[in-house]
């Protein structure tokens, strides 16, 4: 049987955690920059749409004592990895489907005791790391996610689990489902769906496979089948990235050349590492500025830059991101956003060697010592030198609350008197 576990609206779980006086009430967490809605708890999402834009709703917030929040991506990605560690307890074939969501397959237990054993999982991680979640388990995959919709909507029933084990269960599931709300159909495919009057998930999988087939592709019709109950959708393998982008909207416009610069060199040393933590070097890479979208004047720029050789190491990558962002640059625009993207990546152990030009042979010792201080010390504490060495880069997060497990100077204060 395939099972997914699915954390409860996410990031507004993990702001409880440590407060849980907020459990019932509204909160909204917001972006980079404390720009856009990108997580709302259930109490709230009738009232503020997803990517709804802050200071449009800054009179709302208020009005319903809505408590906000910036991304505290350090603590969001430490208590997923505890999710992730106390469901590899459970199950060791698992398939993390995102920073909240994952995949796993229950071998070996009785279809009479799969209700008990996901409810041992849920009980579980909010014992030991405080989130609520939910658990939908089926003979495939897009009906495990079917299943997990249901543990969701009907928590009181199914007290966040559910098990699709009949063929009664299944087809009640699927005419209970959306075509909109099925995995894998998007809002182009569903629109086209429901202008030939298929309105759910059962609807879909009564269509001619021929059909199926020529309108939406093989993808389509494995998608089909894996809602007819016929696993045909498996455990995706964990590829290297095809591409690796490190992008961010300032804090304040810049004008000068100077700190754009830093940004980049930055931004393409953050790549850099990347690229040698998945032991893969890029062949060329793209840079881009750009003025904010209310500007009166505007100019989005970019420029694909070549490296004559295969690379992982920063120097390397910051000097050809900064020759690409010198072109770039033009005085008199308040520019807002820089980013760096590293492409036409391949293993490092396929290096290709050149006679004529080749990396300075010492990079690669001088990224490895570079790399493990910084890995000891849990910080930048060595950069390269177009880097400002004082400086971190800063966003706006005046909503941010404390790095309660991954800060030691953060960590929880307890008070005994």
């Amino acid at each position: 049987m395939y099972a997914i576990l699915d954390c409860n609206s996410f990031y507004a779980s993990c702001e409880r955690v440590f407060k849980p006086h907020l459990i019932g009430k509204p909160i909204v967490v917001l972006s980079n920059n404390d720009g856009c809605v990108i997580a709302r708890s259930s109490e709230v999402k009738d009232l503020i749409p997803m990517g709804a834009e802050a200071f449009k709703y800054e009179r709302i917030f208020k009005e319903h004592n809505i408590d906000v929040f910036s991304s505290n991506y350090s603590l969001y990605g430490d208590l997923s990895t505890r999710v992730m560690n106390i469901l590899s307890r459970f199950s060791s074939d698992i398939e993390i489907y995102s920073i909240d969501e994952a995949f796993f397959r229950l071998k070996g237990i009785q279809e009479n005791d799969l209700t008990a054993y996901a409810l041992n999982i849920k009980e579980t991680i909010e014992k030991w790391v405080g989130l609520p979640v939910s658990i939908g388990v089926a003979p495939t995959k897009s009906l495990s996610k079917v299943a997990n919709k249901i543990a969701k909507k009907y928590t009181e029933e199914t007290k966040g689990v559910y098990v699709i084990s009949s063929e009664e269960q299944r087809v009640k599931a699927l005419k209970w489902t959306k075509v909109e709300n099925v995995w894998g159909i998007g809002r182009r495919i569903s629109k086209k769906l429901k202008a030939k009057k298929i309105y759910t998930a059962y609807d879909f999988i009564l269509l001619p496979d021929e059909y199926v087939r020529k309108q939406f592709s093989v993808v389509g019709l494995r998608l089909k089948q894996d809602l007819g109950g016929e696993s045909t959708i498996g455990f995706e393998k964990v590829q290297d990235k095809k591409h690796i982008a490190t992008t961010r909207t300032f804090e304040k416009a810049l004008r000068d050349y100077e700190p754009i610069k830093e940004r980049i060199a930055t931004f393409a040393n953050a790549c850099a590492e990347k690229l040698r933590k998945q032991q893969s070097e890029c062949q060329y890479l793209y840079v881009f500025l750009k003025t904010s979208s209310y500007s009166e004047v505007k100019r989005n720029v970019g420029m694909v830059v070549h490296l004559p050789f295969a690379s992982n190491s920063s120097i390397t990558i910051c000097n050809f991101a900064i020759n690409g962002i010198q072109q770039l640059y033009k005085k008199g625009y308040n520019y807002k956003k820089a980013g760096v993207i590293v492409m036409g990546i391949r293993p490092e152990v396929a290096h290709q060697f050149s006679l004529f030009e080749d990396e300075e042979p010492r990079h690669k010792a001088i990224m490895k010592v570079m790399d493990q201080i910084n890995l000891k010390y849990q910080s930048p504490k060595i950069k390269i030198a177009n880097q400002d060495l004082v400086k971190t880069w800063k966003m706006k997060q005046e909503h941010l609350s404390p790095k309660y497990t991954t800060a030691i100077d953060e960590i929880i204060e307890i008070k005994c008197d």
